[in-house]
């Protein structure tokens, strides 16, 4: 699909899912990441989403797990402060949704109500971790029915180990995560300048 015309196509109610962007993914126990481009990426489709009164849903992990430094009640589990600084700015709906596991959709309050009650058949996902939540939840949309879109340079993930005991980094692993959602036809995979247009 070209640029112009994905732009022209992705519908006016086009629902934003920023998913997971919080100050844990700062803590230094993390493994090395991909993608430093990635906050400044979700921060323009915000700004534009937000200026053209499109919906967008902000998703917080709120982990149960004592030891996460994404528990709730921990630094860690604030939203970034640019992601924080654009909530409440736009003129369209707006949703702050909550959850424990990887998918978007299994979450409080339930977001495949909320997109249904608005009549948004299509949805465009971003955020942390691109192999984790971001892949989780546009695996589900797509299985859901949704139009998913994924600017992959809007997501990062980090470094994993996997059951053989090697590691891959972490730009395979969002290769992987692209490959998946292309070739089982789950999302189309873009850029954040494709979708700005």
């Amino acid at each position: 699909m070209e640029i112009n015309e994905l732009a022209q196509n992705t519908a006016q109610n086009t629902a934003l899912i920023v998913i997971d962007v919080q100050k844990a993914w700062h803590d230094p126990s993390f493994p090395p990441r991909d993608n430093p481009a990635a906050e400044g990426n979700i921060a323009a489709l915000v700004d534009a989403w937000q200026e053209a009164g499109r919906p967008v849903v902000f998703v917080r992990h709120d982990s149960p797990k004592a030891d996460s430094p994404l528990r709730p009640g921990q630094e860690g589990n604030d939203f970034q402060d640019f992601v924080e600084e654009r909530r409440g700015r736009g003129t369209g709906p707006e949703l702050l949704l909550t959850k424990t596991v990887n998918s978007a959709f299994i979450g409080t309050p339930d977001l495949r109500s909320w997109l249904d009650a608005a009549g948004i058949r299509q949805i465009v996902v971003v955020g942390v971790m691109t192999n984790w939540c971001v892949e989780t939840t546009a695996r589900m949309g797509g299985n859901l029915g949704y139009d998913v879109i994924v600017p992959l340079d809007a997501t990062h993930t980090f470094d994993a180990v996997g059951p053989d005991g090697r590691s891959l980094t972490a730009a395979e692993l969002a290769r992987a995560t692209a490959t998946n959602l292309h070739a089982g036809g789950f999302a189309k995979v873009v850029s954040t300048a494709a979708l700005l247009g």
